[in-house]
């Protein structure tokens, strides 16, 4: 009974959201090595139509692509390359603006290591990097977020599961800098996270994270069959953050997250809630299939 209940519940959610529909989506890049594993807002276009929004490759070699600057419009999208000035990084999966430091981003790999970066114009230059703390055994990390409220920051990510057996662990710490640029962590929080789409063996409950600026933690989940498809994904409502003015990070999870939209044929790998809008970018890494990027109306307050 109680999974005829819980599967009432996703199919009536599943009928009533926005499925994304063809025809929508705008290709960014033409291969695996051009997908889109995160994306960080970086600043609206000088006529304020469109935003300059940076994106990170998942590139394991050494001189490949690790970071783009997207320039995203309805209807047209421009991608230029960025150096990375630093130490190079394996498997880039998130990056995201710090609050308060115009310029600098802190960047993602899958294994849990943190730069912290300067971008100026097609440069970004590593100030320094750290691992996350609290990895657990076999944590496999796609998404980062910061949040700032009270006055403090506060930083979440997660092991992305896999499937059935391994939910997302959701993670969430405070977050300060050493004087010489170092990400600093605070008492680490955890929370188990299950995707109510898609499900499967190949799932991955969370694959990015973004939070809205009244606190909503909004998510993607995707599944991949394999570097030729076929993807799956969907966008959903996971809960809820709060920062007090001490610096104490409360996570709240939904009981059953709210599918706000669902994509077949892609791998929602970013999402990313533009400042000043209701808006959140949406990218994919389809591997072989390149990568795509969109908006859809999930970052109310």
């Amino acid at each position: 009974m109680a999974w005829f209940t819980a599967a009432t519940v996703l199919l009536t959610t599943l009928g009533t959201a926005p499925a994304g529909a063809e025809g929508v989506w705008q290709k960014v890049g033409g291969d695996a090595r051009n997908g889109v594993s995160g994306l960080a807002y970086e600043s609206r276009t000088s006529d304020g139509s469109g935003v300059d929004v940076l994106a990170v490759q998942d590139n394991k070699g050494a001189g490949q692509k690790h970071l783009s600057r997207i320039t995203h419009w309805e209807g047209a999208d421009g991608v230029s390359p960025i150096a990375w000035d630093g130490p190079e990084p394996v498997d880039l999966e998130a990056i995201e603006a710090i609050p308060g430091m115009p310029g600098e981003y802190l960047a993602l790999t899958s294994r849990g290591i943190v730069y912290r970066l300067k971008v100026a114009g097609p440069t970004a230059t590593v100030v320094d990097y750290s691992p996350l703390p609290a990895i657990g055994e076999g944590d496999d990390f796609e998404s980062f977020a910061l949040v700032a409220q009270n006055g403090k920051l506060a930083v979440l990510w997660a092991d992305r599961g896999a499937g059935a057996d391994r939910p997302a662990t959701l993670y969430a710490a405070p977050l300060t800098f050493a004087p010489w640029g170092q990400p600093q962590f605070g008492t680490v929080t955890r929370r188990a996270y299950r995707a109510a789409y898609p499900t499967g063996d190949g799932a991955r409950h969370i694959s990015d994270i973004s939070v809205t600026g009244s606190g909503r933690i909004i998510v993607s989940s995707a599944a991949d069959a394999g570097d030729d498809g076929p993807f799956d994904s969907a966008v959903s409502d996971a809960g809820r953050v709060n920062v007090s003015a001490a610096g104490r990070v409360r996570i709240t999870l939904a009981a059953s997250p709210n599918v706000l939209g669902t994509f077949p044929e892609h791998k929602i790998e970013a999402v990313e809630c533009l400042p000043g809008s209701t808006d959140a970018l949406l990218g994919t890494d389809d591997e072989n299939l390149g990568g795509y990027v969109r908006t859809m109306p999930f970052c109310e307050a």
